[in-house]
């Protein structure tokens, strides 16, 4: 048998061999500087991502220029009715002859030519540095002309990810302060509401008497189209919290500054809209029963039928579990919902509810996550009844891009909608408003953004797609069934492969459901060792108003920079953030401190697995304002598994922050919920490294919420690290603030000093 000591002399060294595989070339100066440099060192690097359409009179033909390493530059001209792509002049040929016109040498491929046009007889006009040149084809000379070149258009690209609540909601039908015969016009004065008679002023009255500071009517009125009644929108105004911020260091005097400022937190008084309805002929009141609105946290968008009978209104309710639209007889003041939804949990008010007209008054077009995914649904706007289900399926529609009513079309984007892709991918589709006729329009694997032809029926668009890990493509497609008509251009990234760029690698695995798929991305180091053992860091966003994986191609990304100094870094979305199903955006209803955070565990063991340089006995977190809550929160519930953490901004108790984003998720009323799940309630229970980071001027989160979970830490005798950073705002700390993030990781994780080599 061996001695005791000797069996303790082996395991030690053993444990020095092990710790210094792992510390071999990591956070050092070189590591560093490769870090810092690696933004720079990818510039330029990438070309053909991009294309700006100039669109020529009648749309039937565009021009774009494509801009190439060494400044050089190309210029392409398209013709979508035949499916062709040339360059839109002999380059030589053009160089040529404007160096002989002007003077000056100029080269094919660096020609300073801004905006082209071509003539009908067969000339191209072509200004450079704001001089217009004509030249001819047919003879190759170029002469200075007064013509300038027609404007082209150049729509802009579709890429919005997140459905509008107010879209086709506005007022509608003598909406404005003017009547619709343009005799009257409504105005206030002195919180009261004044009818003014533009032609005959001593006919003026005053319709209101009852107004106040405290309940004053406002500017938001509309008009019946007969111009005999009048709706107006009383307010009563909220009594929001105050934002206390010390600028310790004021540029412009020595002593500190005191900023005050109202800042509406969860539970405060807010502001009570009602609805008033008046009969100008009459000038009374015609009072509107207020039954089925009583806490709106919005009233808005109000709207006359044509015939002038009824006005409607949108109306979402405090707490979020109601939303509505409420049509008010306009003879009785009697009000029923005409849409009326009730969630048990909440509705994603600022992101998927969509209200449209598409004629006079007959139908609606709502959106809602009824039947478990966000679909459309067309109602009839009379009876308040669902004339059918306009899109179905285990997918959802991110947002609506145009309704055509005449065609009775709808153009929109959506996540998940092609099998066997990644969900979060934006794909684009047009379905008839009978649910017929579903087409879906954008092919490639990746996310998509479109720029549509300037035409009326927007006969062609252009689809440029990408992946994180694939710089993708721009294809000239046709819009009546997405048929692809030629490849515009291939991303180039020659030149960036040549710094030594590596993609994030996309990765899946089961959620803690054990069926749900949760989609992430893996940063590796430039100059990865697959023989040795890396610690994993996670990027954490986990805010219920969107999804932040990123999709899109790009050059470099933040992660990468951290990825640099010796680190496995990953990025996921797990249950509880938006863009997937409802019951996957539900887990975080009044839990927002879960974050998604046993998802995440179970990814990157999942990970860890494939992957045998990730080493999930050294794994860090860091994030910012809601990254930093569910930093905080990780390392208190996972102390096992998340080691090392390092929190900015974060809102760390939801009583603390802003009215609208927490309420949205954790309910009204406040109950006792939300300080169950504070960061400070849970400040006994630290047992990694945890580094908090916070500026003093932070405006958006208010730095008392980082500052009450310190006092709780202190109160709780628990050692940790804090950076307040005098004048700044709301973020990581600026460059000083993310070098003290990376040197917290170096230190905690690779277990060297920062820099020391």
């Amino acid at each position: 048998m061996r001695p005791k000591h000797a069996a303790l002399s082996i395991i030690i060294t053993a444990a020095l061999l092990t710790f210094a595989q792992f510390s071999v070339a990591q956070g050092t100066r070189s590591d560093y500087k490769r870090a810092a440099e690696l933004s720079g060192k990818t510039a330029n690097t990438v070309f053909k991502t991009r294309i700006t359409p100039h669109w020529f009179d009648g749309n039937t033909k565009f021009w774009y220029r494509n801009d190439l390493a060494g400044a050089k530059r190309q210029f392409v001209l398209v013709d979508p009715d035949k499916s062709s792509r040339v360059d839109a002049f002999d380059h030589a040929k053009v160089a040529a002859a404007l160096s002989k016109a002007t003077g000056k040498k100029l080269t094919a491929d660096k020609l300073p030519i801004d905006r082209i046009d071509f003539a009908v007889d067969g000339a191209i006009h072509m200004q450079v540095r704001n001089v217009v040149w004509k030249y001819s084809p047919k003879t190759g000379q170029a002469a200075r002309t007064k013509i300038k070149p027609k404007p082209t258009r150049n729509p802009r690209a579709r890429r919005r990810h997140g459905m509008n609540g107010r879209h086709g909601l506005g007022p509608h039908h003598g909406g404005g302060p003017e009547s619709p015969d343009g005799k009257m016009i409504a105005i206030v004065k002195d919180h009261n509401l004044h009818i003014r008679v533009k032609n005959d002023p001593e006919k003026s009255w005053q319709l209101t008497r009852d107004g106040s500071a405290a309940n004053a009517y406002s500017r938001h009125v509309a008009w019946s189209p007969d111009s005999k009644k009048l709706v107006a929108l009383r307010v009563k105004p909220g009594k929001p919290s105050k934002l206390y911020l010390v600028e310790s260091s004021p540029k412009d005097q020595l002593h500190p500054k005191l900023h005050v400022r109202n800042y509406a937190r969860p539970g405060d008084p807010i502001e009570m809209r009602r609805p008033y309805l008046f009969d100008i002929t009459t000038r009374k009141n015609i009072p509107v029963d207020n039954k089925l609105f009583p806490t709106p946290w919005r009233l808005d968008h109000l709207r006359w039928s044509a015939d002038s009978k009824r006005f409607t209104f949108f109306y979402n309710q405090r707490g979020h579990q109601i939303v509505r639209i409420v049509a008010v007889d306009a003879k009785t003041g009697i009000a029923r919902p005409l849409i009326d939804e009730v969630c048990k949990t909440f509705f994603d008010y600022a992101y998927k509810l969509l209200g449209h007209w598409p004629k006079e008054d007959g139908e609606i077009i709502w959106a809602s996550e009824r039947d478990g995914w966000n679909h459309l649904y067309l109602y009839d706007a009379k009876t308040g009844k669902v004339k059918n289900q306009i899109t179905k399926g285990k997918w959802l529609v991110r947002g609506v891009d145009r309704i055509d009513d005449a065609r009775r079309q709808i153009w929109f984007y959506a996540g998940g909608i092609i099998p066997g892709q990644d969900p979060y991918h934006i794909h684009y589709a047009r379905v008839n408003f009978d649910g017929s006729g579903l087409t879906i329009l954008t092919k490639g694997d990746g996310t998509h953004s479109l720029q549509f032809s300037p035409d009326k029926t927007k006969k062609f668009f252009i689809d440029t797609w990408s992946r994180v890990d694939e710089p993708g493509r721009s294809e000239l497609r046709r819009s009546s069934d997405g048929k692809l008509l030629c490849v515009l251009e291939t991303a180039d990234i020659t030149a960036l492969l040549k710094t030594g760029w590596k993609p994030p690698m996309r990765f899946t695995a089961k959620a803690r459901d054990g069926k749900t798929d949760i989609w992430g991305v893996i940063y590796r180091p430039t100059n990865l060792d697959t023989s040795k053992k890396y610690p994993v860091i996670e990027a954490i966003y986990a805010g219920p108003h969107g999804s932040y994986t990123p999709k899109r191609f790009s050059r470099h990304y933040n992660a990468q920079s951290m990825a640099e100094l010796g680190f496995i870094v990953v990025q996921l979305d797990g249950m509880g953030t938006s863009n997937r199903s409802k019951a996957f955006h539900d887990y975080c209803w009044r839990n927002i401190a879960d974050a998604g955070l046993p998802d995440r565990v179970l990814w990157i063991k999942a990970a860890a697995k494939k992957y045998s340089y990730m080493d999930t006995s050294r794994v860090g977190i860091y994030g910012g304002s809601a990254g930093g809550q569910n930093t905080v929160r990780a390392i208190l519930d996972y102390p096992d598994f998340y080691k090392v953490a390092v929190a900015d901004a974060g809102c760390h108790d939801n009583r603390m922050d802003k009215i609208w984003w927490n309420e949205a998720w954790m309910g009204w009323p406040v109950g006792p919920h939300y300080a169950k799940q504070s960061n400070a309630t849970d400040a006994h229970k630290l047992k990694g490294k945890l580094l908090l980071i916070v500026g003093e001027m932070d405006t958006n989160v208010d730095p008392a919420s980082t500052m009450q979970l310190v006092n709780a830490l202190i109160k709780a005798d628990k050692d940790f690290d804090m950076l307040l950073v005098p004048g700044f705002g709301h973020g990581a700390g600026g460059r000083y603030g993310v070098r003290r993030r990376s040197d917290f990781f170096v230190r905690h994780l690779l277990g060297v000093q920062p820099r020391s080599k």
